[in-house]
Order: C-alpha cells, then sequence, then structure tokens
C-alpha cells in the first residue's frame, strides 16, 4: 500500500528566459491554497493526501497545470472555485471533475 491514498503534484516551474511557464499563473499559491485546504479537511497527511510542488511537469503550454496520483489525471484550473471543485469531487468523493481535466496523449 502507498504511502499516501493520493499525491498531488502542481507545475511550479518558473522559466528564467520569460517563455511559457505555470508559475506564470502563481501556481506556488494556489498550491498552498489546496494543502491548506486539504489539512482543514482533515484529509492532508500520512495515509491520506500529500500536495507537492512538482517543478516543470512538461505540460505548460496547457498550464497551469496539476497531476493527481495515484490515477493520473491531469486538471488545468483557473482559480480557487476550481481548485475547490478537485478537491470535492477527486479528492473527497473520487470523481474526475470533466471540465478541468486535460486529456492524457495517445502514444505514437
Amino acid at each position: 500500500m502507498s504511502y499516501y491514498s493520493k499525491h498531488v503534484f502542481f507545475c511550479t516551474n518558473e522559466r528564467q528566459d520569460g517563455g511559457l511557464s505555470c508559475q506564470r499563473f502563481d501556481t506556488q499559491k494556489m498550491r498552498k491554497y489546496v494543502k491548506m485546504k486539504c489539512k482543514e479537511l482533515g484529509i492532508h497527511g500520512e495515509g491520506k493526501t500529500r500536495i507537492n510542488s512538482g517543478g516543470c511537469l512538461g505540460r505548460c503550454q496547457e498550464g497551469p497545470v496539476m497531476v493527481v496520483y495515484p490515477e493520473g489525471i491531469w486538471y488545468t484550473f483557473v482559480d480557487e472555485e476550481d481548485l475547490d471543485d478537485i478537491i470535492e469531487q477527486h479528492l473527497l468523493k473520487g470523481q474526475i471533475v470533466k471540465r478541468l481535466q486535460l486529456k492524457n496523449r495517445e502514444s505514437t
């Protein structure tokens, strides 16, 4: 069994050359918001959910992005309301938030 039931990674990459990156959307602040909410709800910590910065996740052109494991579900978001939906639906109820889900790329 995994140490955490869910592991959430936020892309917090910031490109030094000013190129497109998720941190341009203040993802570090958004990650802190989700971590705080998960703590308030009692779903953060060992055996529960872990919220992490992930550096570059390679999908900045679709950013801001986050990914939830073990399901491997990728999301984009705009504001705290979107993040609340991901917390409520996915992290608490195990239901994918389709309107925010990014599609996985098909291998060639």
